[in-house]
């Protein structure tokens, strides 16, 4: 038999808890200056999760004096983007009208429906000087009936967002609907989008309501029936399960809504259940990629971005 290179299977490879699917490790590109992209959805273990088609997770990173983020104009069809940072600052621009800055803590939701085009850059002062960059980017699919709605665009501030503190868990719930709290982003679907933070220790209960679940670990150690898991991986887990996730600790810095720092954990957690499209058994979703021929004229005919 010719040498294999990989390795043999240890014993404990598989993974106690059985509500687990499957770990989804994100592709990475780096895009130059320290700047990396973890895209973990869509992949090869997991297309989406609930409507959530795309998930980018970019930084931490720091833009150098007189560097910064800039992603031109483009446009986008049929579905809607929510962007969400951590840390530093991105000015958003769109055939709207719009221009906001979204700050740690805030929300970006973009609904492109039958098309709009828009851009994401460092404003200028704040290029100046450099300064960090972290945050998750993701696509939501809209339902087939909605996809050719109305343009739209929401920001909402950090304030907006209810917060649940209670024996060392702070959830703050994003979109939708968990723990009795609720988001005011407005959505076409039930979905549910929750920035988590957990002390060392501190139990994060998931029920088995529904059908399509998963967990982004951003930063710190999670432990689920004794398998630990780092940052940069996405669990997406089984239906039917109840899920307890508790804190590990070795976690970043990040702050809460109150702006008290602790030591802890950082999660996204996502779901739940694919939303029903008219006339199908399964949803469908329409993505388009064009090239810069048909970006331009997808700009022509949607109007152009200031800046």
């Amino acid at each position: 038999m010719s040498f294999f290179p990989g390795k043999d299977p240890k014993a404990g490879d598989a993974y106690a808890c059985e509500a687990i699917a499957h770990v989804v490790v994100p592709r990475t590109v780096d895009l130059g200056d320290g700047f990396t992209v973890r895209r973990a959805l869509p992949s090869a273990r997991s297309r989406m999760v609930g409507p959530f088609i795309f998930f980018d997770h970019f930084g931490p990173a720091e833009f150098r004096a007189g560097n910064g983020l800039d992603v031109r104009p483009h446009p986008h069809i049929g579905l809607a983007t929510v962007t969400y940072l951590f840390d530093g600052e991105i000015m958003h621009r769109d055939s709207l009208g719009t221009a906001a800055s979204i700050r740690p803590g805030e929300v970006n939701w973009m609904t492109a429906g039958r098309g709009i085009v828009h851009s994401e850059r460092t404003g200028p002062e704040k290029r100046a000087a450099g300064g960090p960059i972290h945050g998750l980017q993701m696509w939501v699919g809209l339902p087939a009936a909605k996809e050719e709605m109305e343009p739209g665009f929401a920001h909402h501030g950090t304030a907006e967002f209810p917060m649940i503190k209670d024996d060392g868990k702070f959830v703050r719930v994003v979109v939708g609907s968990l723990y009795g709290e609720h988001s005011p982003v407005p959505t076409v679907h039930e979905t549910i989008f929750a920035n988590v933070a957990l002390r060392a220790g501190a139990k994060l209960p998931l029920d088995a309501d529904h059908e399509e679940r998963a967990v982004y670990v951003v930063d710190g150690t999670i432990d689920i029936s004794g398998d630990k898991f780092e940052p940069g991986r996405l669990l997406v887990f089984k239906p039917g399960d109840k899920i307890t996730i508790m804190g590990k600790g070795a976690g970043d810095s990040v702050c809460d809504s109150y702006g008290q720092t602790h030591e802890i954990g950082n999660l996204w957690v996502a779901g739940p259940g694919l939303f029903p499209t008219e006339g199908a058994s399964n949803p469908t979703y329409t993505i388009f990629a064009v090239s810069q021929r048909g970006a331009e004229q997808l700009v022509s005919k949607w109007g152009t971005v200031a800046g």
